[in-house]
């Protein structure tokens, strides 16, 4: 689910410019061992249209109000529903989406041109009020939405034009506008959101947005299906199938099951126990794409042992992470330097290797941590870190992080909680409680790596352990301030530096995306920008 160790990066020499996209690279890969993968954007392209196919998600989705998507399963199904202001490709790039272009008069005001003639799936035609709602609803605390921090310079969001939206801001914020090619810039009918009041995005409620494909049913615990949207502005991206059928299983031997029997003709984020099984039972093939994720533990409570950063670096140097990279990851990735992955950096390619390339691998030694340990006080002290049936991964991890813990002093003890429970941790503070530590995999919904470090800003929504460092505040918001990606990075860079020394996120691996594509079918992108591209659109049948 992250990147691998050895990449070429493609050429790519366009800049983030004020009407176009931002630039990006893919990465491929070739391993020498058993557990060769290469890493590739999209797999062939299908070869005829098909009536419907079925698609496995690991859980299913919380939600498909896109203002509390938060999570893979709700964007998965999302991504083909309803679309943004701006679009990320598979190839990590941004471009234009529902916005033509997009301008910055000057460094605290976003101008963008909406695309004309775009009908929503009930047949009414988008217009700057459809956006003004939207994007409002995330400031509305009413709302509740888990994007909010990204709206917090935000002061003004107007309509200034029958296609024109202008987003006034108390300070330049570079991130906002990349966030608007993922959820924060979705754009629903302002119609459809006064009239389903509570209930929109829920089970009873409804979904009218502008994708490629239009909710048709959600049954609540059995299936979520799409119906094809014949009137669809994006002629390039016209689906080739009629339907798509979202089942969900949870348990990951079932879900391979599925794969093998054909009952699901593909899924994103295999688990990593059935990846031998899934690449040799001649069912299908499975892909690896490009990753913006990588697998950290995210300390939860800083009033308790990890409170203390010499226990946190005697934790990190007490992980053997090449051996959680082959029991976790089946082999396919590698230890994570940062808590941003590599693949993270894409928006600045040429960058990769000066500022995350060029990081010391991981410590591991043992008794320099046991060491620490003592030095801290900390020895007997109990760290209590959640667990789930989830993911398999997720069970290998804690094992390997309860067995570090006792070499070293400390008496890690594995909470075990239900897969939405655990879900419930990334969203609900009071699910939270009684925890120090969580296993997370960590993404960016755009090939920003400062989009991750935003997430340790002081008060934002996804700093879930509330760690606060006023050197780091800093430091992100002259990032934040600078349009050029290259520059960026450079100042991205010292977050990443301040995040390393603190530590209030343990980096553990990255690993590639994964998808399972059934002999039937082809045409998927393979890689994360699936959360928000209309990826289904371009699956259709393997063969004519």
């Amino acid at each position: 689910m992250r990147t691998p160790r050895t990449i070429t990066l493609l050429a790519c020499t366009a800049a983030l410019a004020a009407t176009t996209g931002a630039c990006s690279g893919v990465t491929t890969h070739q391993s020498p061992d058993a557990a060769g993968y290469r890493i590739t954007a999209t797999s062939p392209p299908a070869q005829g249209p098909l009536t419907s196919f079925t698609w496995s998600l690991y859980a299913e989705p919380y939600t498909l109000d896109y203002a509390l998507a938060y999570d893979y399963p709700p964007n998965t199904v999302l991504a083909n529903v309803c679309e943004q202001l701006l679009r990320v490709t598979p190839d990590l790039k941004i471009e234009p989406g529902l916005a033509v272009k997009y301008d910055r008069p000057d460094p605290r005001t976003l101008v963008y041109t909406l695309r004309p003639g775009v009908k929503f799936h009930d047949g009414t035609t988008m217009t700057a009020d459809d956006v003004v709602a939207s994007l409002g609803r995330h400031v509305d605390p009413a709302t509740g939405s888990p994007w909010g921090s990204a709206f917090k310079n935000v002061t003004a969001i107007e309509k200034t034009g029958p296609l024109e939206v202008t987003i006034r801001l108390a300070r330049p914020d570079v991130l906002l506008n990349e966030l608007m090619a993922a959820s924060p810039g979705t754009v629903e009918s302002a119609a459809t959101l006064a009239k389903a009041g509570k209930e929109y995005g829920t089970p009873k409620g409804t979904v009218n947005c502008t994708g490629p494909y239009a909710l048709d049913q959600w049954t609540q615990g059995e299936s979520i299906t799409l119906k094809k949207n014949a009137d669809y502005w994006d002629r390039s991206l016209t689906p080739k199938s009629d339907g798509v059928k979202f089942t969900f299983v949870e348990d990951p031997a079932a879900r391979a099951n599925a794969f093998l029997s054909g009952t699901a003709d593909g899924g994103y984020m295999l688990p990593s126990s059935s990846l031998a099984q899934l690449r040799t039972g001649g069912k299908g093939t499975v892909l690896f794409g490009p990753n913006t994720a990588a697998a950290d533990l995210a300390v939860l409570d800083f009033h308790g042992p990890l409170g203390e950063l010499k226990v946190r670096k005697a934790l990190s140097m007490a992980l053997d992470r090449k051996n959680i990279v082959k029991a976790a990851a089946g082999g396919v990735g590698f230890p994570a330097k940062a808590p941003a992955a590599r693949g993270a950096w894409a928006l600045a390619p040429e960058k990769t290797a000066e500022f995350y390339d060029s990081l010391s691998e991981p410590v591991y030694d043992v008794k320099a941590a046991k060491e620490l340990v003592q030095e801290a006080g900390a020895t007997g002290r109990t760290i209590t870190l959640a667990t789930s049936t989830l993911s398999p991964e997720i069970s290998v991890v804690a094992n390997a992080v309860q067995a570090a813990g006792r070499q070293i002093g400390l008496d890690v003890r594995l909470k075990a909680v239900a897969p939405d429970a655990y879900s419930s941790i990334f969203v609900d503070p009071n699910a939270r409680a009684g925890l120090d530590l969580v296993i997370t995999n960590g993404y960016d919904n755009t090939p920003d790596p400062l989009e991750f470090y935003q997430y340790l800003r002081t008060g934002d929504f996804g700093n879930y352990g509330s760690w606060s460092n006023a050197e780091y505040d800093a430091a992100f918001d002259r990032a934040n301030a600078q349009p050029d990606p290259a520059e960026r990075a450079e100042l991205t860079a010292e977050l990443q530096r301040i995040a390393l020394r603190e530590l209030p996120v343990i980096p553990v691996y990255e690993a590639p995306y994964s998808v399972f594509l059934g002999n039937r079918v082809t045409g998927a992108p393979t890689g994360i920008a699936q959360l928000y591209y209309p990826w289904a659109a371009t699956i259709g049948a393997a063969k004519r």
